[in-house]
């Protein structure tokens, strides 16, 4: 399986022994023809019943309505697995706070964690 996706802005990561699939940079991909890797990279990485899997998004600093949608797609697909998914976010990326929280609306089951920036003082 291809583990990881590498763009001009961005790159996405997929650590297999920890069932984590990490996202870095700034994605804006055109639009769903795009998103088909990322999509099929998540797919495949979920595609056997694992007891978590986790999608780390703190590093992630732009995401376009695409990928929002691309991601929300996801989430309502995982209601069919036992899984459970966590979603990880920072609290200093607007994007993530306003966005993130709706994916639980999606799936209820799922653990979002945002996290504070590390530089706070």
């Amino acid at each position: 399986m291809k583990s990881d996706i590498v763009g001009e802005d961005y790159r996405i990561l997929y650590d297999e022994q920890g069932n984590t699939v990490a996202f870095y940079g700034e994605l804006s991909l055109s639009g769903s023809k795009d998103y088909e890797p990322i999509k099929q990279l998540l797919e495949e990485a979920t595609s056997e019943e694992l007891e978590q899997f986790t999608l780390d998004l703190k590093e992630l600093y732009f995401l376009n309505s695409s990928g929002i949608s691309m991601l929300s797609k996801f989430v309502i697909g995982m209601r069919k697995s036992d899984t459970q998914l966590i979603v990880i976010g920072s609290e200093e990326i607007p994007w993530q706070k306003k966005s993130l929280s709706n994916l639980q609306k999606f799936l209820p089951s799922l653990q979002l964690v945002m996290e504070a920036s590390e530089e706070t003082s």
